[in-house]
């Protein structure tokens, strides 16, 4: 695995999408090509379950495609799929090579859940929630990039639903609770569209300024953002970096605290 060089417009499309979200990491290229999921995880040294794999469906009669991210060692449930997304006489087909390069702008083995030339319809199967990380297509069979599952919802937009195939004796997957409501996840979507130049602040136009903690000892937070009263002072003397560091803190502070769902 090495870092990446680009190779083709398709990677280059991931790479921009990431950079602009400010996702901490970048597309890396294997080695071998990983067209299937366990060929991935064989070539990444993880679990095939860590492998976030794309399936892509054709809806009938109006042709928008369908993208379903699934944990490789799952079998996507079309019955269950078409429940979300199709409406009275509409249904799903497998789509073919040149549908899915014409309708996401990637190559079958390669498609990314971000980066499409024509938005699809997304769906993210909550089984990934067993992982803390997991690894996607970045637009070639040879790319991929690396997410925490909340990342990975975040950055494709993806709907979270159960359309994997039912495993027996396997429990329920626990999503947590900030990728359903209003946490930071839907706090940074709003900040950014306040404010969409630099790394905007997680108080922009959400700011509930209700403190937690010891004002005393210095580590009393705010509840609507996570930060600490130092953080907020010291916020405008930040570089973007800092920031985009800090809002990664953030997300870690309001797991701990607020836990799964």
């Amino acid at each position: 695995m090495s870092e990446l060089t680009p190779t083709s417009e398709s990677i280059d499309r991931v790479a921009a999408a990431l950079l602009a979200a400010r996702h901490p990491h970048s597309p890396v290229m294997l080695n071998e090509a990983a067209r299937t999921a366990q060929q991935a995880a064989d070539a990444l040294g993880v679990q095939l379950g860590q492998i976030a794999k794309s399936i892509v469906f054709k809806r009938k009669p109006d042709g928008v495609a369908v993208l379903v991210i699934a944990a490789g060692d799952r079998r996507v449930d079309e019955v269950k799929v078409m429940r979300y997304v199709c409406a009275d006489g509409q249904k799903l087909g497998r789509a073919d090579a040149a549908f899915v390069r014409e309708s996401t702008g990637f190559a079958i083995g390669g498609v990314s859940p971000i980066g499409h030339i024509t938005p699809p319809v997304l769906l993210l199967d909550d089984s990934l929630f067993r992982f803390e990380r997991v690894w996607a297509a970045a637009g070639h069979p040879h790319a991929v990039f690396q997410s925490a599952v909340p990342d990975l919802v975040r950055l494709s937009g993806a709907r979270v639903v159960d359309v994997a195939e039912e495993v027996a004796g396997e429990p329920a997957a626990v999503v947590p609770a900030r990728v359903l409501n209003d946490g930071l996840a839907a706090r940074w979507d709003l900040a950014r569209r306040l404010q969409p130049q630099g790394v905007p602040s997680p108080c922009v136009g959400v700011c509930t300024m209700q403190i937690q903690g010891n004002a005393a000892t210095g580590d009393a937070q705010c509840a609507g953002c996570w930060r600490t009263l130092d953080e907020i002072a010291t916020w405008g003397r930040m570089s973007d970096n800092e920031k985009s560091t800090l809002w990664n803190v953030l997300f870690a502070r309001e797991d701990a605290q607020f836990g799964p769902a």
